[in-house]
């Protein structure tokens, strides 16, 4: 079987939560999330995380606004790489979750473990997951803490989700105002992840004017990064970053200035 890689640099742009009253140049509708994502993979950036919104702008998991997006995408930047997300933000259930994924059939989406797993027996989720790797779509499982990583090894380890189209996303924080995550917040995922899925492939996305300093940290580990405005509107110097593409180059400065 042939699996979508994620990229080394992903950009999410966007988000669940914040709106244009946080920051002017946050794309909310079809046409601004793909001209930011070509300003994104100008500057380094391979993937894009997209969450589509509807015409209040809130988010949603609608399947019609995704197959736009994705067509678009392929049209305009057909290099991109795009993963959907079935974040439910305490809205979406896992049924409607998983009958999102069915109907979209991306070739890589994002899904929270302790969103997917909620009320769920092993059985419906091993025949969700094992459908996902039969249809070779790449599955990045958000982790929210250290202590989900050892509840996703189990569930690997007993097949109820497959390795071959999987991979691991950390979240360094929470959605809190003036959440300042930390390269040392780091340290307890780096150990679970050895500890339980060292072969697994991994990327990092962290909170606050820390941000770059966090996924500089997870690369020099072996670590993927996902970087933009859903986690952090600010640079490191900490003034306002202009938009999602600046976040980006910001990022691959400091990757090069690393090696």
């Amino acid at each position: 079987m042939t699996f979508s890689v994620l990229p080394q640099i992903m950009v999410a742009p966007n988000g669940a939560r914040k709106s244009v009253a946080d920051h002017a140049a946050l794309p909310v509708s079809i046409g601004e999330l793909v001209s930011d994502a070509r300003q994104c993979f100008a500057a380094g950036a391979g993937g894009l995380h997209a969450h589509v919104r509807d015409a209040s702008g809130a988010h949603v998991l609608d399947a019609g606004l995704y197959h736009e997006l994705l067509s678009e995408m392929a049209a305009q930047i057909p290099k991109m790489l795009v993963q959907i997300t079935t974040e439910a933000v305490g809205r979406y259930s896992p049924e409607q979750q998983m009958q999102l994924v069915r109907s979209v059939k991306p070739r890589c989406v994002s899904i929270a473990l302790r969103e997917m797993t909620q009320d769920q027996s092993d059985a419906k989720l091993r025949a969700f997951y094992h459908e996902l790797n039969d249809a070779q779509v790449n599955v990045q499982h958000i982790l929210y803490s250290p202590e989900e990583i050892g509840d996703f090894a189990t569930r690997v380890s007993k097949g109820v989700i497959p390795r071959h189209n999987a991979e691991v996303l950390v979240v360094l924080g929470r959605y809190e105002k003036n959440q300042q995550s930390t390269p040392a917040d780091l340290v307890p995922f780096m150990a679970g992840l050895q500890s339980h899925v060292p072969d697994m492939p991994w990327a990092v996305c962290a909170f606050g004017h820390q941000e770059t300093a966090c996924l500089v940290e997870a690369a020099k580990h072996g670590g993927k990064q996902r970087i933009g405005f859903e986690n952090n509107l600010f640079n490191s110097d900490g003034t306002l970053a202009e938009n999602n593409a600046q976040r980006v180059s910001e990022l691959v400065r400091a990757l090069g200035a690393d090696q």
